[in-house]
């Protein structure tokens, strides 16, 4: 399970879920369990401690 230390960083990935950056609008976008996109990243920096699609 991962747990966020308070100091800025997370201690082991989030399961299940996956990020993508939308080429259009130059926003990351996270997919949970179901392959849904759940959100979007505002300041255009990708998410922490979610995998990267490829």
């Amino acid at each position: 399970m991962a747990k966020n230390t308070g100091k800025g960083f997370r201690r082991g990935s989030v399961k299940g879920r996956s990020q993508a950056l939308n080429p259009l609008t130059r926003i990351w976008t996270k997919r949970g369990t179901g392959g849904r996109f759940m959100d979007g990243k505002a300041d255009g920096s990708p998410f922490k401690g979610v995998r990267r699609e490829r």
